[in-house]
């Protein structure tokens, strides 16, 4: 299959500059991400080749050899793009900080992890402490997380040298990875453990505690760090994300940091105004509000104050009623008598309004 232009797959014009290259390739790295797209390929695909592209243009020379050769011209200098996402990570650590929060790190890790749980409506609003089970590697105890037998050690990589990386270079250019034999962890395992066979870890189930802030909404992601995959051969363990999802509440639903319900009127309550219990987002406590004589359907009342808690800068949103007013279904013949009084002392009394009525139909 052939391969797209990279300023198309940027969507970049040919004499975008740096800033702007490194801002449209950033768009679309997030946008495609696996951790935000879990199982699906073709957005993996387009990662990965929004990565080549960014990788070729952010570089001088290899921008001028692609702008005159087109890929013929990279391939021919030793160069096929990033092959695989360790090597993106570690390659574009400056773009990548602000969304693992590692601001360019060179150090690889174990994997990160997510995971999802459900919370109930109130639960988010006031925060809680939810116990989870996570499976995940973990250091292995027999060799405390070397990968070598008891009594042996790991030998320095003699690739590599201990770093951890090799340097691929041909012509002028030069291309950083992990080492292939030690798999970046700058060690070789002579002596595997017979435990974990060399990895260092062990896949195990384990118990945590997620403190839930109050004020999360749905969607919200917790970042536990060091609580991912222990990395292999002694390798520092990854993150865990766990994502929030709220649940619906029967009574309240929520706008921002406010939280909205419903209440019905009488006619009577509406037109003279009434006080009345309303329900608080705190289980079992009750406010009563009064209302003003003459309050419209779809009217609202507001209580500050008494919405959800603010994740950021303190204090609480409000809480806001609609007023929905009923309309009586069946009316006792005195309330009849006492609505049609109403009306005629209104001015607008019902044969009235019915002959009205006929009398523009007929003209």
């Amino acid at each position: 299959m052939s391969q797209r232009d990279y300023y198309q797959v940027l969507e970049v014009s040919k004499d975008v500059n740096e800033a702007e290259l490194k801002k449209a390739y950033r768009q679309k790295a997030l946008k495609y991400h696996p951790d935000k797209n879990p199982g699906d390929h073709a957005a993996e695909d387009k990662f990965k080749e929004a990565s080549e592209a960014y990788e070729v243009l952010k570089d001088p020379e290899k921008r001028q050899i692609y702008d005159q050769y087109g890929h013929d011209g990279i391939k021919g200098k030793g160069f096929n793009g990033p092959s695989g996402f360790e090597d993106i990570f570690s390659q574009f650590g400056d773009v990548f900080g602000d969304f693992f929060g590692g601001g360019g790190q060179q150090q690889r890790t174990g994997s990160d992890l997510r995971l999802d749980i459900r919370i109930t409506f109130l639960e988010a609003a006031f925060g809680t402490e939810k116990e989870v089970e996570v499976s995940k590697h973990n250091s292995c105890g027999t060799c405390r997380g070397s990968g070598s037998k008891p009594g042996h050690s790991p030998q320095t990589c003699r690739t590599c040298r201990g770093s951890g990386q090799v340097i691929r270079a041909q012509g002028f250019f030069s291309v950083q990875a992990p080492c292939p034999d030690c798999r970046g962890a700058g060690q070789t395992i002579t002596h595997p453990c017979n435990e974990c066979r060399g990895e260092g870890r062990v896949l195990e189930k384990k118990n945590l505690s997620v403190n839930v802030p109050a004020g999360v909404d749905d969607g919200a992601r917790l970042r536990l760090r060091n609580e991912g995959e222990q990395g292999p051969q002694g390798l520092p363990p990854g993150d865990l994300y766990v994502i929030m999802h709220v649940e619906q509440h029967d009574f309240f639903h929520r706008e921002e940091d406010d939280i909205h319900c419903k209440m019905t009127l009488t006619f009577a309550q509406a037109a003279l105004g009434a006080d009345i219990e309303v329900s608080l987002l705190e289980e079992s406590k009750t406010k009563v509000i009064s209302l003003p004589a003459g309050t419209q359907n779809n009217g609202s009342y507001r209580i500050p104050d008494a919405g959800i808690i603010r994740l950021r800068g303190g204090g609480r949103g409000d809480q806001i009623i609609h007023f929905d007013i009923a309309t009586p279904r069946k009316l006792s013949k005195r309330q009849k008598e006492l609505y049609k009084e109403l009306a005629e002392i209104d001015g607008h009394s019902l044969k009235d309004t019915l002959k009205g009525f006929f009398q523009k139909l007929k003209m």
